[in-house]
């Protein structure tokens, strides 16, 4: 064998070792999964893809609009720019924040906060926009916020849209450090009355500050929220359990925090879980360490895991993100 040949057998079984380190490698989204500043993330799944609906991470006067962004696989996305935005909503004019959006009857009911209202007397608080399309453009559905004043303490910002097991919608919602839950009515045109006349319940838990979320898993109510202050290294994610979307819900501790050797502040997320599957996805915005301006965010994707005894793990952040996951 001559020395030639031995050079390209050995040439050889380095490309095929190459090959198969690639081959094996699996393909990750990366983080951020797009590129700008965005926060707040709502993620979801329609028509066979994920969505995400983040806050246009600016100054609050540029708050103006929002975008959204869709995946068939988790590594590619698509940018739909300004699905809605201040001309659509007459009432809203700056603040425009954390998108909850969900799919009833073949339209997209798109709510989000505006204007950062701190008192009663001033107009703006939680509106509601529809949709023929995921993608929008979306326009005013009430003309006029659907929650404008402060109710148990709690400013009107950041819903959630859950559905029951019985098919009743809810909002959950609330800054300032408490928490409200309230009835939809089946046109999303308002709210309903509980049985005991109030419209608003509070169900704030211990450490609470925004950014609600809330699941069912295994016949259990995992209500999730931010604390800390949002600029801050304290910004994370909080949980409990209950029986019930009305608690009581005692904080079990954190699942999501910064990792100051990778990202700043990581908190204000929303879960995705895989249909007819128990895997779920966390997505949420962290600021970069070479970021000092606050609106610096972007947002990030990790995978969500359970012990056996149903409690969630402490969830990693990290620069690679999570695998390629095509929906079937």
């Amino acid at each position: 064998m001559t020395i030639k040949t031995v050079a390209s057998f050995l040439l050889l079984l380095l490309n095929l070792s190459l090959f198969a380190q690639q081959k094996a490698s699996p393909v990750m989204s990366g983080n951020p999964l797009f590129k700008g500043w965005y926060a707040d993330p709502e993620a979801t799944i329609f028509q066979n893809q994920y969505w995400i609906y983040p806050t246009t991470s600016a100054k609050y006067e540029k708050q103006t609009f929002f975008d959204c962004f869709s995946s068939t696989d988790l590594i590619t996305w698509k940018k739909h720019g300004k699905i809605l935005d201040t001309s659509a909503i007459k009432w809203a004019k700056r603040a425009m924040w954390a998108p909850a959006i969900v799919e009833k009857g073949g339209k997209y009911y798109l709510f989000f906060g505006a204007n950062d209202i701190q008192n009663d007397t001033e107009k703006g608080g939680i509106g509601v926009a529809v949709s023929d399309k995921p993608e929008g453009p979306f326009k005013d559905y009430l003309g006029k916020p659907l929650i404008n004043k402060f109710h148990n303490g709690a400013q009107p910002i950041d819903q959630f849209v859950f559905r029951d097991t019985t098919g009743q919608y809810y909002i959950i919602y609330g800054g300032w450090r408490h928490c409200n839950i309230a009835r939809l009515n089946n046109s999303f045109t308002g709210l309903i009355p509980f049985e005991d006349g109030s419209t608003f319940k509070e169900i704030t838990p211990a450490g609470y500050v925004e950014g609600s979320v809330m699941f069912i898993r295994n016949g259990k109510y995992y209500f999730m929220w931010s604390e800390g202050g949002w600029t801050g290294p304290d910004y994370s994610v909080a949980y409990a359990v209950a029986n019930s979307p009305f608690g009581p819900f005692k904080r079990v501790g954190k699942i999501l925090q910064q990792d100051a050797a990778i990202a700043n502040g990581a908190g204000h997320h929303s879960v995705i879980k895989i249909p007819g599957q128990d895997k779920y996805y966390i997505v949420y915005h962290r600021r970069p360490i070479t970021e000092t301006d606050g609106n610096s965010r972007e947002t990030c994707i990790e995978r969500m895991y359970f012990d056996e005894d149903g409690l969630i793990k402490p969830v990693v952040i990290t620069k690679e993100g999570v695998e390629k996951n095509k929906l079937k």
